[in-house]
């Protein structure tokens, strides 16, 4: 089969993640066509573009772009024809995604794509009522969606590998790293690690071990920086020396007998939810939400300037390949 052509996407919801794919696509090319009832949804999308241009111009994301190749419409009909792939992007929950993607899918040209940006949703559940499941995907971002390229694809049980396989094509497209989960599971393979780490963090926190800054520090300045590029095991691999994983599995691996960390979150009382908003305040400090955004932006797009030259020298070399 001809591989698909990608001039088209249409953004159904267009708040932080929705304006983040606005952004992405366009400065890749693409023309995009968004709605969202919101009233504030068009400012949200200028804001974002803003924002974010200067950056991404500044890391060479945006060479072949247009920050003004966009429209919004009214309806999900207007939006998605002509569509060459589809990315939902309301709120979190079940109901309304499942109405929202029976609306595109009634719409929408049948060898479309219709991709859901869920962050823990099971799609088997979002395409049971849809005319044509099989192109019924997961297509899980992560914030700031125009600067970060991984995007977790996770089929249902009526998804077709083809239509995994064109995701992953149009993800590449737009420059973003396409990892294929396996197996249908609730919060998927990213959000599960980072939950796992935030819940011994509020335990940290909660028994008086550890600040929200203090924790913050222990994993910039340490692990944080090698999983930027390493991940959790290659950091063990080469932190295990000449030997390797197999050195460092024989000499660390009785401690994951020891009681040293919590796979259950503890009470979220309010004493504890006080002392992370004023943990994050105190971190903050006099910085506007702006400012810190800019910073993050910058620092993101610096750190993947690195990467490209030092640690991924073939764009995927290292990459999982998409099945």
């Amino acid at each position: 089969m001809a591989e698909k052509t990608y001039e088209q996407i249409a953004l159904i919801g267009a708040g932080v993640i929705g304006s983040g794919w606005a952004t992405r696509c366009l400065a890749k090319g693409l023309r995009v066509v968004l709605t969202d009832p919101s009233p504030d949804a068009r400012a949200q999308v200028d804001q974002t573009i803003e924002n974010a241009w200067p950056v991404l111009e500044d890391a060479g994301l945006a060479g072949q772009g247009d920050r003004t190749k966009f429209r919004f419409v009214e309806t999900i009909q207007e939006a998605v024809e002509g569509a060459d792939f589809i990315q939902e992007n309301v709120p979190e929950r079940e109901h309304i995604k499942i109405e929202v993607l029976e609306a595109i899918d009634r719409y929408a040209a049948e060898d479309v794509v219709i991709a859901s940006s869920s962050s823990g949703l099971l799609p088997s559940r979002l395409q049971a009522g849809c005319r044509y499941p099989d192109r019924v995907v997961i297509g899980h971002p992560f914030a700031p969606v125009y600067l970060l390229p991984l995007v977790e694809i996770v089929g249902g049980e009526k998804t077709s590998p083809e239509m995994i396989r064109r995701a992953g094509s149009f993800y590449r497209h737009v420059g973003m790293r396409p990892l294929h989960v396996r197996r249908e599971i609730e919060a998927y393979i990213a959000d599960r690690l980072q939950e796992s780490l935030y819940r011994e963090a509020l335990h940290l926190i909660n028994d008086g071990v550890a600040t929200v800054p203090e924790i913050d520090a222990a994993v910039t300045g340490g692990p944080g920086l090698r999983w930027a590029f390493m991940g959790t095991f290659m950091a063990w691999h080469l932190g295990g020396g000449p030997g390797g994983m197999r050195h460092t599995i024989e000499q660390f691996g009785p401690a994951l007998e020891l009681p040293w960390s919590h796979m259950k979150a503890p009470q979220l009382t309010d004493e504890l939810k006080n002392k992370i908003i004023e943990g994050c305040e105190t971190e903050s400090g006099d910085r506007q939400f702006t400012e810190l955004e800019r910073r993050r932006d910058l620092c993101l797009a610096g750190i993947q300037k690195v990467l490209s030259e030092h640690w991924y020298p073939h764009d995927q070399d290292g990459w999982p390949e998409m099945d």
